[in-house]
């Protein structure tokens, strides 16, 4: 069964950084893209940033350029490098993998509350 664990989160200021970290057990972690959601008070759960089994990268518009993910197949961990941060990018994130998140049960999700 796969395992997913976040972690990272925290209550920051206006352009602050959080840097947030998942692992995950019970897959071949390097076989699969890997991304982050989030969601937020009232709203659908969204993928922010997600990276290929290669290394290639995409990201939400809302995000783009003040977002990095990065994965480390070694430690079967997901990164998500948040800078500058917004009011807006208050949620709960979660990793996942694209493609497969029905069938994989959703970690506990790490808050993120970004004050103004």
């Amino acid at each position: 069964q796969v395992q997913l664990v976040e972690s990272g989160g925290g209550l920051v200021q206006a352009g602050g950084s959080l840097r947030l970290s998942c692992s995950a057990s019970g897959i071949i972690f390097n076989m699969y893209n890997t991304g982050w959601y989030r969601q937020a008070p009232g709203k659908q759960r969204e993928l922010v940033a997600d990276i290929t089994s290669g290394g290639n990268t995409n990201y939400a518009d809302s995000v783009k350029g003040r977002f990095t993910i990065s994965r480390d197949n070694a430690k079967n961990t997901v990164y998500l490098q948040m800078n500058t941060l917004k009011p807006e990018d208050t949620a709960v994130y979660y990793c996942n993998f694209p493609g497969l998140t029905s069938k994989i049960v959703w970690g506990q999700g790490t808050q993120v509350t970004v004050s103004s």
